[in-house]
């Protein structure tokens, strides 16, 4: 066991003495390697980066939520003329569902409207995202407060003008260290008692942050838009309790609107109930087909550099064949030479690897400095680096194999002559 110990260690000293004394042509033989484990770990880490960051931004929702649309959010059947012609989702469908649907969970009626300003004291912040919601936002989002509370149910039957505000709005309208709880703002013609702002989370995937947002209940959207103004785009969400089966509750979920709805059997259903769990499977279909993507950019590159260090290694078998043909004259056995050659080889791929690897790390450091992505965090992970390491460690291989195995075939006799 010890001879092969000291058999290996000698192969390694040759092979390192040879890229030593082959500076330029171990240089040129790296950039192969290096751009093509740049590309397969930088596109690796940036989607793994970016999936991490979209599941992130869905984490605070069920993955069992589905939201009730007069439209699908996916392909469907239904004709686009006769889609266009559904009705909207009324807050009537939502006290139906919320009083009828059993294994019901949370459940939350929201509608869109434009940016509006908002007013305090004089200051003014334009174009801020005008949330509404019921009191069920609060289960649904899993929404964490810095200070105050959410509304409750009876202020959202009501319409009690209160309001929950981002971190970065309080900043902005009443400066670092205020606390607003209790003070009015003013906006949509109308002055809102604040009661809550929420903790800080900075800009999802979706480029969508609750920091610079405020929330009011749903009811007096209603009253100053109306139920049938299809700008609005009114939608519903609902959560099943857990526990419940999520199939099950679809399927009763869809059996008390239509039942609300008076459709009849037989006929289609005039709204759509669009599932998260479908979303987040589309998802992992895009990150599939990045990743696909990466592998095959990568992986022609690894390829060029595959065949640069096997074309290397022949070079190299070549120039030192009166050398091998001494060393098996004086008693070296074939397994020496071969990793003699097979170890200048993965030393070569590896080392291109390791430099590629480098540069994807430096780029993510200069993006974490320079906040260029802003809040997005590019991470190169350890099962990225691994994999980088390890598939250079193969290509290593399999480039080094064939010039190895021939030059610990040659006969000593032939080769001593052949390089003199």
């Amino acid at each position: 066991m010890l001879i092969y110990l000291r058999a290996l260690g000698e192969s390694f000293r040759f092979a390192v003495n040879a890229l030593r004394n082959n500076k330029l042509r171990t240089f040129l033989s790296l950039m192969g390697v290096t751009v093509g484990i740049f590309s397969i770990i930088g596109v690796l880490a940036a989607v793994d980066s970016l999936e991490k960051d979209i599941k992130g931004s869905l984490s605070s929702l069920d993955q069992e939520s589905m939201i009730i649309a007069h439209i699908s959010f996916g392909p469907s059947e239904v004709p686009r003329w006769k889609r266009e012609r559904f009705p909207l989702v009324t807050y009537e469908d939502y006290q139906n569902l919320q009083r009828n649907l059993p294994g019901l969970g949370a459940i939350n009626y929201t509608m869109s409207i434009p940016s509006q300003k908002i007013s305090y004291d004089g200051k003014v912040v334009e174009s801020v995202q005008v949330d509404n919601a019921t009191e069920g936002l609060f289960e649904i989002e899993k929404l964490e407060f810095e200070d105050g509370r959410f509304f409750n149910e009876q202020e959202s039957t009501n319409g009690v003008p209160v309001a929950i505000i981002g971190s970065v709005l309080r900043d902005n309208l009443f400066g670092e260290g205020v606390d607003p709880i209790g003070k009015q703002i003013k906006t949509l013609s109308r002055k809102f008692t604040i009661i809550g702002v929420l903790k800080k989370q900075g800009i999802n995937a979706f480029g969508d942050s609750k920091d610079e947002k405020i929330v009011i209940p749903v009811n007096i959207i209603r009253r100053i838009y109306g139920d049938n103004n299809r700008s609005t785009f009114p939608t519903m969400t609902i959560v099943p309790a857990e526990g419940e089966d999520a199939d099950e509750f679809y399927a009763i979920a869809e059996q008390k609107m239509r039942a609300g709805r008076s459709i009849k059997a037989g006929e289609t259903s005039d709204f759509f109930i669009n599932r998260l769990s479908g979303f987040t499977d589309a998802i992992d279909g895009i990150i599939g087909v990045l990743t696909t993507v990466g592998w095959l950019i990568g992986g022609f590159a690894l390829l060029v550099g595959g065949f640069g260090i096997a074309n290397i290694m022949f070079v190299s078998v070549k120039e030192r064949t009166n050398l091998i043909g001494i060393q098996k004259a004086l008693g070296a056995k074939r397994r020496f030479i071969l990793f003699q050659f097979l170890f200048e080889s993965v030393l070569l791929s590896i080392f291109g690897g390791f430099i590629g690897l480098v540069m994807v790390q430096l780029i993510v450091w200069l993006l974490d400095v320079s906040k260029i992505a802003g809040d997005f965090e590019f991470v190169l992970s350890f099962d990225n680096i691994f994999l980088g390491l390890f598939t250079t460690f193969i290509i290593g291989i399999i480039a080094g194999i064939i010039p190895a195995i021939g030059a610990s075939r040659l006969d000593p006799v032939e080769a001593i002559r052949t390089g003199m």
